[in-house]
């Protein structure tokens, strides 16, 4: 595979364009462009980065990127618009039998309304989700994540739940001094705003594989907690 060199432009026009004109045959006539200047260099990217990141992980193994398809799940939506107006991938963890539910070392998305990366785990199946919220009532694990979550701040990555319950779970004390995350559906770091104009340079993977480095204590930290 090619190494990266940088996606089509820095403004991802493409799927601004795909935005006003959603639909079949206009994607049908765009569609080299669509992969030779968004979906190839997505796989040539996370190619790259699993390479840079994968020393970091000295204590989970990397499984192969993933690119998820453009076409939408239309079935249930209102919204009857055939393509996501994005292009989106992941480098994963590698699952086991006993073990499926694991955080992502990254997910990168680029499209017509934003663009941008971010690591953790976005929604925990209900097992996860019970181990994880022991993690973090736990003194020592509890206290150990809220120091990554600190230091990671100070770099500029917020880590925070996407979705939260209104109150702390029954079995835990409600003014619990990590009662917010106990709340959480999951634990996401996200990653600073990508530099203008760095979108379409090779230069883009060394700064996600720098920032996957970065985040990687959290995504490990999960791991544990979950598994």
């Amino acid at each position: 595979m090619k190494r990266f060199e940088g996606f089509a432009d820095a403004k991802a026009s493409f799927f601004k364009r795909l935005k006003k004109k959603n639909d079949r045959e206009w994607f049908l006539a765009h569609k080299g462009e669509f992969e030779a200047g968004w979906n190839e260099p997505m796989k040539a990217l996370l190619a790259d980065v699993r390479e840079a990141i994968d020393a970091t992980y000295a204590h989970v193994d990397l499984a192969e990127p993933k690119i998820f398809r453009i076409f939408r799940d239309v079935r249930f939506s209102k919204d009857k618009s055939p393509y996501k107006t994005h292009v989106g991938g992941v480098i994963p963890l590698e699952r086991s039998a006993k073990v499926t539910d694991l955080p992502m070392a990254l997910y990168f998305h680029v499209g017509a309304d934003e663009t941008f990366a971010a690591a953790g785990h976005y929604m925990m199946e209900a097992q996860s989700l019970e181990r994880f919220r022991k993690a973090i009532a736990d003194d020592r694990r509890g206290a150990e994540l809220t120091k990554i979550i600190a230091s990671l701040a100070k770099k500029g990555f917020p880590a925070r739940a996407h979705e939260s319950y209104k109150r702390v779970p029954k079995g835990f004390d409600p003014e619990h001094p990590r009662a917010e995350l106990l709340k959480g559906k999951g634990l996401i770091v996200r990653y600073p705003e990508i530099p203008a104009g760095l979108l379409a340079t090779p230069k883009l993977g060394k700064w996600v594989a720098d920032a996957c480095k970065t985040a990687a204590p959290l995504v490990e930290w999960l791991v544990f907690a979950t598994a």
